[in-house]
């Protein structure tokens, strides 16, 4: 990549918040994390309840309650895949989306945590809009959700939706009326969504997302499979201020420069957030409809 490309895709994440890129991964990769997630979609239809476990005793695999059954799977959320697939950890330590993280982010990144979402035809999974970082405080905001696209990712899928620039605005609250939705106020989502763009492309592409951009999906309403493996990054100088809420082993490793043993801190409030009690996300986001907005933070 040549530095005029560099600044260019720089230039672009720190106006808008997030870039995306074509071969994130090599074909091989690609081919061998796909195949992976089909034995373990393949494994949930065995399955009526969410299953695995992962460090802190909750479980590893998330299934769809409403639609998933022996012959429509709907397994939505593999949390910590690196920690049981090396070709998955592989991925996350080395791959063409952290090389430009680095010249667009920090030059020193950890890994900070990864996760598989998925969207498999008829499931009906929707992400109410929510910024990560409020889920994830640090003593800085350079984290950046890296969404690599495990199958071509079109309009009709489910595709990620980002607003550009908000990033650089309010941190909004994700509670509400006391509880912890993991989502903004319906009425914030319903003024930002006319600006939202949709993020597609094709099986190997990726997208880099500030983790204070603010974002969400619909369903799936193909017949097809939209399947995501994200992998969050921090800068080396960013510190976790709470526990991380997908606890895994490979915590803090340092995946591209050096560690400096440094703190970096700007200033910022939210609120703190609530460590998940549920299989995953997706269980705090159903409190949606259950909660009163309080505003913002």
């Amino acid at each position: 990549m040549s530095l005029n490309d560099l600044k260019g895709y720089r230039d672009a994440y720190q106006r808008d918040g997030y870039v995306t890129i074509e071969d994130a991964v090599t074909p091989q990769a690609l081919a061998t994390m796909r195949e992976q997630v089909d034995l373990w979609t393949s494994e949930s239809s065995r399955h009526d309840a969410p299953y695995g476990v992962i460090m802190d005793g909750r479980p590893r695999f998330d299934i769809e309650p409403e639609t998933h059954g022996p012959d429509t799977p709907a397994l939505r959320r593999i949390t910590s895949p690196i920690e049981v697939s090396d070709d998955f950890l592989a991925v996350a330590r080395d791959n063409a989306a952290l090389d430009l993280l680095a010249g667009v982010m920090a030059p020193n990144i950890k890994l900070q945590a990864s996760k598989i979402n998925l969207k498999l035809p008829g499931s009906g999974t929707k992400v109410h809009y929510h910024q990560d970082f409020p889920f994830e405080p640090h003593s800085n905001d350079d984290l950046c959700t890296v969404l690599i696209f495990l199958d071509d990712v079109t309009l009709d899928n489910g595709p990620l939706e980002v607003v550009p620039g908000t990033h650089r605005g309010e941190i909004y609250t994700l509670w509400h009326d006391g509880v912890f939705t993991g989502a903004v106020d319906a009425a914030i989502e319903d003024k930002h969504r006319p600006q939202a763009l949709k993020c597609t492309g094709m099986a190997g592409d990726a997208c880099l997302m500030h983790s204070r951009l603010l974002h969400g999906s619909l369903p799936n309403l193909t017949d097809s499979p939209r399947r995501l493996f994200i992998v969050t990054y921090a800068a080396e100088d960013a510190i976790a201020l709470t526990a991380n809420q997908v606890p895994h082993k490979f915590d803090g490793e340092i995946v591209r420069g050096v560690a400096t043993g440094r703190i970096r801190a700007s200033n910022y409030q939210l609120d703190m957030p609530e460590y998940p009690k549920t299989v995953s996300f997706f269980g705090q986001q159903a409190r949606v409809n259950t909660a009163t907005p309080t505003g913002t933070a």
